[in-house]
């Protein structure tokens, strides 16, 4: 059986980037680890692969706004190339930074396409400080396509220091209506959210969003820091499944592909 091909793209100042490529090759992917300079330089093409994956860290150090620069790079160095790895159906997965990237490229949220305006953004959290901590997640009936038969609740990390989702009324309005919506922070007894369980403050505690077509995903919480019962802080003193709640959105992304691009 043909496996599915991820990519994994690094530049200066990403630091999620070998977390992800070993979540997607325990799913079984072929997953290569790529910087955005070969892209540029069309030493490697995305055509050659189903999945686009942009990891978390702090690219290019935040200067001017966090995922700004590489976003640009996006939008204006391989636009061709991401262009038509959109039009042909593939699908793309952002993670904290990555998810930063995904908004202010214009890739989400998505309503019609790539778009030239940023329609949304992370912004500075609440608190005005990083926020490093385990939270729980409210899978959302939306969409997309790495949520499929997702637990109703899941608990993951967060580590971020911009990662307030906020849009005006009409945008956050159009992600409700469109079931863009993936993701909720929620308190651990499953209501929604105040501080510190929605560690920044995201307008109506949306953590994570879809563009129309649920191919492309945007998160702040970390999946592939939870991939088994190892990387749960209390595995020493509760019977937790060996599987993390992180594992299967990277699962599902690697199913779609099987039963739709291969």
């Amino acid at each position: 059986m043909k496996k599915a091909k991820v990519i994994v793209l690094r530049t200066a100042g990403t630091n999620c980037d070998y977390e992800t490529v070993y979540a997607f090759q325990s799913t079984g992917a072929e997953t290569d680890l790529v910087h955005i300079n070969q892209l540029i330089n069309r030493k490697k093409r995305l055509d050659d692969y189903h999945i686009l994956a942009l990891p978390g860290g702090f690219s290019y150090g935040d200067d001017i706004a966090a995922g700004k620069l590489l976003a640009n790079e996006l939008k204006y160095k391989i636009k061709d190339q991401l262009e038509d790895f959109v039009a042909t159906g593939k699908l793309i997965i952002g993670i904290c930074n990555g998810f930063q990237v995904l908004v202010k490229a214009g890739l989400l949220p998505g309503f019609n396409g790539i778009s030239d305006m940023q329609e949304a953004t992370l912004y500075l959290n609440d608190s005005a400080k990083f926020e490093c901590r385990w939270i729980y997640l409210r899978t959302q009936d939306s969409s997309s396509v790495f949520t499929n038969n997702l637990k109703s609740r899941i608990y993951l990390p967060v580590a971020h220091a911009e990662g307030k989702f906020t849009a005006e009324e009409k945008v956050l309005d159009t992600l409700e209506e469109n079931r863009q919506v993936v993701f909720r922070y929620v308190a651990p007894n499953g209501e929604l959210a105040e501080y510190p369980w929605n560690p920044n403050g995201s307008d109506r505690d949306i953590a994570g969003i879809c563009d129309s077509t649920g191919r492309i995903l945007g998160m702040m919480p970390h999946p592939e820091r939870y991939l088994n019962r190892l990387n749960h802080p209390r595995w020493t003193r509760e019977e937790l499944p060996e599987e993390g709640d992180g594992l299967a959105i990277f699962r599902n992304g690697i199913e779609y592909v099987r039963e739709n691009l291969i």
